[in-house]
């Protein structure tokens, strides 16, 4: 059977919190700018479009229908598959997330043609921004894997305001559910 990357298997690990995102709450996001998929650069320390806050999601890389997943073990890996899952459901939050105050952008080392090709495909009302340099993982600290010699982000979210993070979600499981879960925290605390 061809691999499907938006089906979620009922047996994936569990990721346990290692502590590696404990060091962000509260930490200033330095004024970089990011290949986006929208075509522009994107400045991770600004909330676009009048937003009261940024969430920017990061997951470890986007696969395509009918391609093998990157290793055969990919979903022994705890947290490694879902992006593509984690991405629609951002996708079908997004005027939710919009009216609680909101601006979201997807983050993954993948670089911004192999982005493009997922968000059109998954037809993303927001852009997916590139890290391939690992200029921002490397600034901020950022938990990481290596898988068949990349370096992938682990799955995290973060809220950004006022070019700080305000709140962090790590780790992320289920990631299907995982814009309910933040849109609760957005409305939780307007």
């Amino acid at each position: 059977m061809p691999h499907d990357p938006t089906i979620l298997p009922a047996d994936l690990p569990v990721p346990v919190d290692d502590g590696a995102c404990a060091h962000l709450t509260g930490v200033p996001v330095p004024a970089l700018a990011l290949p986006s998929t929208s075509g522009a650069s994107f400045r991770v320390d600004r909330v676009p479009g009048g937003a009261e806050r940024l969430v920017l999601y990061a997951y470890p890389r986007t696969g395509r229908p009918k391609e093998d997943p990157l290793v055969p073990d990919w979903d022994l890996i705890p947290g490694a598959r879902g992006c593509t899952p984690e991405s629609c459901a951002f996708r079908d939050h997004a005027g939710e997330l919009r009216a609680a105050g909101a601006a979201v952008a997807g983050l993954s080392t993948q670089d911004t043609a192999y982005q493009r090709e997922a968000a059109e495909r998954l037809h993303l009302p927001f852009p997916l921004l590139s890290d391939a340099s690992l200029e921002l993982t490397r600034a901020l600290g950022l938990p990481t894997l290596r898988v068949a010699g990349m370096t992938l982000l682990r799955r995290f979210t973060l809220v950004i305001r006022d070019g700080v993070i305000e709140q962090c979600f790590y780790p992320v499981f289920p990631p299907d559910g995982h814009a309910a879960e933040v849109l609760t925290w957005l409305r939780d605390h307007r």
